[in-house]
């Protein structure tokens, strides 16, 4: 929120500071000098109900009750809309750290699939096999360094893909042994 909303709101409201030190996201005593016209002199006043930040009746709840916080009002539009899955863009700055970056996750997180590489990083996957097989064209100047302190992931993400390979490989560790121990017992009642 603006000062220009929070001039308005004590100028055409009986809203306390702290109400509106909280909605416009500012501090008490600023709010407090705004009131004093130690600060923010010469501020026109922003209606938030003309701005469409808020309802009439947001506002006398707040008016009726001190103890109220008023919340702004969210509009479809102004939602983000969401994120579609697909390739990144990656700077040109950053295209020649790539591969760095996937020979760092060849060597610390081996649990790693190529498909979780190649969304971390934004990558094909004949760049990851041609680095995980040694043929890759710079192979000998390539050295590894960790994708984000190359700002090329995000820590989160990262963290999410090596989870989620941690739990794949271990589905796939209890799945043949149990299976493997079956077959061994029917081959040893065969062979009796």
């Amino acid at each position: 929120m603006s000062k220009a909303t929070a001039v308005w709101l004590i100028d055409n409201t009986s809203l306390t500071f702290d109400q509106i030190a909280k909605f416009c996201g500012l501090h008490l005593l600023e709010v407090e000098g705004m009131a004093n016209d130690d600060v923010a002199v010469g501020i026109m006043g922003l209606d938030p109900i003309a701005g469409n930040q808020l309802d009439r009746e947001e506002l006398d709840k707040a008016e009726a009750d001190p103890d109220y916080e008023l919340k702004l009002k969210v509009l479809p539009s102004h939602t983000a809309p969401k994120k579609r899955p697909g390739p990144r863009y990656t700077p040109l700055a950053k295209r020649q750290d790539r591969p760095t970056a996937i020979l760092w996750l060849i060597k610390n997180h081996p649990e790693l699939s190529d498909s979780q590489i190649s969304k971390l990083i934004g990558t094909t996957k004949t760049t990851i096999n041609a680095i995980r097989n040694r043929t890759h064209w710079n192979i000998s100047n390539i050295h590894p360094i960790d994708p984000v302190a190359l700002g090329l992931c995000k820590q989160v993400s990262l963290d999410q893909a090596i989870e989620k390979a941690q739990e794949m490989k271990e589905k796939k560790n209890a799945g043949p042994d149990h299976q493997s121990g079956l077959k061994m017992n029917s081959s040893k009642g065969r062979s009796q």
